[in-house]
């Protein structure tokens, strides 16, 4: 009778519950959804307006930079028109000139056409192109003025006057182009802020409504619930007293079925003992696992189990000490010829009515998966080691590259440099303007020795950060290394472009691709006293390849396979070199044989700039 109430009350509190629950999860999923459709908008929002911002950005720099561009011609021709000047340095000013020329047009054309290569987007905007068709006649006079400026036909100046009459009028329209285009810019940022604080309105109205028809209701309820559950909780406690002690009886009968089926399945290493611990039993397989022959009378089983004393008196605790329960535990043993072992032994508590109980021991023998494991923590901690051991020495060696390096630009500086400063300096203070003939020998000397100082101080400077690498990318830079290298080494050092475009991809790809390259072009020219080096790229959809060939000296391989400070041919370059490939996701090949060249091959998956970028996204 008791039963069927509390089966009765706890299907009514389980229907209870279920209601509950599904009606409080119908409104909180309601709730999150339009909190999380809110934060959706947002975020669309504000990507769309983010990528709007650095489009207007970079819009409103190149129409900035088509007024430094303007004066720039107008400065260039000034020069040109200048009296006594060299031919070789008109031909400098007519060549800078005529690539001012076409950047300046190609910008202009981008800001109204659109430009992929410099990230200008089409123009759409009619006021701008207005402003533009206004401005067209002046950009179309300062052309022609440049072009007959580079024919070279202009000799009363005429073009140098139309150019110098159309820049005001030129500046000043670019000047309400660029305005314009702030002021766009502005125009959409507020439209943005009046969309979130829109957004915000509609997310903390839903908050407000899911705290007045959600928690309050909610925490109503659960008042109540508590209350019932209170009474509950007394009308239980008696049918508990009630059903207890069908229970109990339940219990031991179920006690005695586990322990008869716990000595079945482990039937293999067993043994039983009075209450005193003396055996009673043990079986044949145990003994002799236990190296031992014959049990003499009232032998205490702790001493059967194993010679240790610290052991022997802890068994012999556990094995006497009345329990209720079955007690699990893994415990090594030592046996009479010496052997350590491990058990896993289960102390179960027979007649269990009584105090004066006896107990049934199962074992199994566990000393294999022991020394396994030992030999794997062993494995473990070695593994680990050495791993911090191997992080050790490539965090040494690339400070000491890092160091070396320093060394390197110090002594370039000092011995390169510093000692044509120190030459300049001692000549210019020698200088006797009265003796003429020597002052004209020092002079010219003078000349050479400034050009020399000039020339080494671009190579410092463009060996440490090449603009062309972060202004344009790796293939400007590539090609602007070679031809550098090779006017300042006397190399034929050639770069080929086999690629249909330039693209551009992550700036860390980037840069550690170029040092990889400016290393390997170092050693052919330093090691493999190479006459001829070629430097060729490449790129498919997936694949970024770089190519050094070299017809030096060449190498055995098997030199790379050595340790960096053991390998005196750039070993420590090879090194870094690997290293910034391996921090980049890239490949490395490099293939050489003595007296047949070596070619040093850079392969870098695009897939990677993509997925850092589709990462950088959604993060």
């Amino acid at each position: 009778m008791g039963a069927d109430k509390q089966m009765k009350r706890s299907n009514q509190q389980q229907t209870l519950e279920v209601s509950t629950f599904l009606r409080i999860r119908k409104w909180y999923l309601l709730a999150l959804s339009a909190i999380a459709l809110t934060i959706i908008i947002a975020q669309i929002l504000i990507q769309q307006h983010l990528n709007s911002q650095l489009n207007d950005s970079r819009v409103i720099n190149v129409a900035g930079r088509q007024r430094a561009y303007s004066q720039k011609l107008v400065k260039e021709a000034l020069l040109l028109n200048q009296e006594n000047l060299e031919e070789n340095q008109r031909q400098e000013l007519l060549k800078e000139l005529n690539s001012t020329l076409y950047i300046w047009k190609t910008s202009h054309e981008g800001l109204q056409m659109g430009n992929d290569s410099i990230g200008l987007p089409k123009e759409d905007n009619v006021s701008i192109l207005e402003h533009f068709d206004e401005l067209s006649m002046h950009y179309d006079t300062m052309i022609n003025a440049v072009k007959t400026i580079l024919s070279q036909k202009d000799t009363s100046g005429q073009a140098l006057d139309v150019l110098l009459a159309s820049e005001g009028p030129f500046l000043e329209k670019m000047d309400t182009i660029v305005n314009e285009y702030d002021a766009i810019s502005k125009e959409r940022l507020q439209k943005l802020k009046v969309k979130e604080y829109l957004l915000l309105c509609f997310s903390l109205l839903i908050l407000i409504l899911e705290v007045l028809f959600i928690f309050r209701p909610l925490s109503i309820q659960i008042k109540e619930t508590i209350r019932n559950l209170v009474k509950s909780q007394l009308q239980s406690e008696q049918d508990a007293e009630e059903i207890k002690k069908i229970f109990e009886e339940k219990e031991r009968s179920l006690q005695e079925l586990k322990e008869l089926n716990f000595v079945i399945d482990n039937a293999a290493l067993f043994a039983s003992a009075r209450s005193d611990g003396t055996v009673v039993f043990i079986s044949k397989k145990f003994l002799t696992l236990l190296d031992e022959s014959n049990i003499p009378p009232n032998t205490h089983l702790s001493e059967i189990l194993t010679t240790d004393e610290g052991q022997r008196q802890y068994l012999g605790e556990i094995l006497t000490k009345p329990r209720k329960s079955i007690r699990t535990e893994e415990i090594e043993i030592k046996t009479k010829a010496g052997n350590k072992l491990w058990l896993d032994m289960s102390i179960v508590p027979m007649h269990q009515t009584s105090l004066k109980q006896s107990v049934l021991l199962l074992c199994s023998d566990i000393t294999e998966r022991k020394n396994n494991q030992e030999k794997v923590e062993q494995l473990t901690l070695q593994n680990y080691e050495d791993r911090m051991h191997q992080k050790q020495l490539q965090a040494s060696l690339i400070v000491e590259g890092q160091e070396e390096e320093r060394k390197r630009i110090a002594k370039d500086i000092h011995d390169g440099i510093g000692q044509m400063l120190t030459a300049l300096r001692f000549n210019i203070e020698s200088i006797n303007l009265d003796q003429k003939e020597r002052t004209k020998e020092k002079i010219a000397y003078l000349k050479e020795l400034t050009s020399d100082l000039i020339k080494g101080v671009r190579t410092a400077t463009f060996n440490l950060t090449p603009p062309e690498l972060g202004d344009h990318g790796i293939f400007p830079a590539l090609q602007k290394m070679t031809s550098e290298l090779g006017k300042l080494t006397g190399k034929n050092i050639l770069f080929e472009n086999k690629a249909e475009q330039n693209i551009r991809f992550d700036s860390l790809a980037e840069t550690n691709i170029y040092r990889v390259t400016q290393e390997a072009v170092n050693n052919a020219i330093k090691y493999a006293d190479a006459n001829y080096i070629l430097v060729s790229i490449n790129h498919t959809d997936n694949l970024l390849s770089v190519v050094i060939d070299d017809d030096g000296k060449g190498f055995d391989p098997t030199i790379l396979e050595r340790p960096p400070k053991n390998n005196s041919e750039g070993g420590m370059g090879v090194f870094f070199m690997r290293e910034r490939i391996s921090y980049i996701n890239g490949r490395l090949f490099i293939n050489s044989s003595p007296g047949d060249g070596t070619r040093v091959t850079i392969n870098y998956n695009l897939n990677e700039t993509k997925k850092q970028k589709k990462e950088t996204y959604e993060d």
